[in-house]
């Protein structure tokens, strides 16, 4: 991605003001290598003028749906207010969805997904919400496929997020997948948060059985960031947790969001797209230091990850072709 691309934030009454605030802070701090902004942020409503928060203040809007039209992402932070009432949009959000040029990149933070869903954008994708509103958006939305345990959701053109903290992780995904994991890991450190929080929300939502004394698998996840490098086996890091394969299992599904395997195989996508930005290693070397082992199957895994190849993901990233 090349120039300033508008993001466009549309915030209804009842709006979060720390998710209208996050999207400003995590696509206004990101620059390129010599200190150009990449995004121009604008804060647009159905119409334009006072927007109540649920705090105890209203925020001014200046810019009404139009704004939206130029925009080439477009995100729907949460309104206490509106989200989970029906599945009908109310008439003036819909008329300002309508602004939306075909294309656009649209997310939702936290129950903003309610608003993506009554627009018909997540019919028979994936898609997340907060935990406390899942049974609810099911209720509302059953063509939906809810995923209740992870931070957030990509499906190219349409991305959700959970809880209001969840929208960190979300723009720090778009802002990786636009410019490369060094531009979203600057925002991390401008801003004082992880560039990757490791886990989905799963971990978050209160258990109806106390487990005291429970193990936890993060000291073998810990322990496998350090050694992406080598064959790693669900044996070797259940021992590591001290528990057996199955206990270890199911509680890394139930701290991680998904399976050791898979997450795995994303930490170690993650590996090779640093190496591949910030080196000029080898694509063969680039697929033994993230632990994949050869550079075909290095291949195979970033394009089923991303839809490229490992040189033409160097080229974009790091402006010259690497070995493929």
């Amino acid at each position: 991605m090349t120039g300033i691309e508008r993001v466009a934030v549309l915030v209804r009454d009842g709006v979060l003001p720390m998710e209208l605030g996050i999207v400003h802070q995590m696509f206004g701090s990101a620059v390129s290598a010599d200190g150009a902004r990449l995004y121009e942020v604008v804060t647009c409503a159905p119409e334009p003028g006072p927007v109540r928060t649920d705090a105890d203040f209203t925020v001014l809007v200046e810019h009404g749906p139009r704004a939206l039209a130029a925009a080439g992402t477009v995100i729907v932070p949460a309104s206490h207010e509106q989200d989970g009432v029906d599945a009908a949009l109310p008439a003036p959000v819909a008329a300002a969805l309508a602004e939306i040029a075909p294309g656009t990149r649209i997310a939702s933070i936290c129950t903003g997904a309610f608003v993506l869903a009554a627009a018909g954008l997540l019919r028979g994708r994936r898609a997340t919400t907060h935990w406390r509103s899942c049974e609810r958006f099911a209720e509302l939305f059953p063509e939906v496929e809810l995923d209740p345990g992870v931070l957030y959701t990509d499906g190219g053109d349409v991305l959700t997020s959970a809880g209001e903290a969840a929208g960190i992780d979300l723009c720090l995904h778009m802002i990786r997948r636009d410019h490369g994991a060094a531009v979203a890991a600057e925002v991390a450190r401008r801003t004082v948060v992880p560039p990757h929080r490791e886990g989905g929300q799963a971990q978050y939502i209160p258990r109806p059985v106390a487990e005291p004394g429970t193990a936890s698998t993060g000291a073998a996840r810990a322990w496998a960031l350090r050694h992406l490098d080598r064959p790693l086996t669900l044996a070797e890091l259940a021992a590591r947790s001290s528990m057996s394969v199955r206990t270890f299992t199911r509680r890394f599904r139930e701290e991680a969001g998904m399976p050791a395997g898979q997450w795995l195989v994303r930490r170690r996508v993650e590996r090779a797209r640093q190496l591949l930005e910030e080196t000029d290693l080898p694509v063969d070397r680039v697929a033994a230091e993230a632990g994949f082992g050869t550079g075909a199957s290095l291949r195979q895994h970033l394009h089923a990850a991303l839809g490229v190849s490992p040189s033409a993901y160097r080229a974009t990233f790091r402006g010259a072709a690497g070995g493929a």
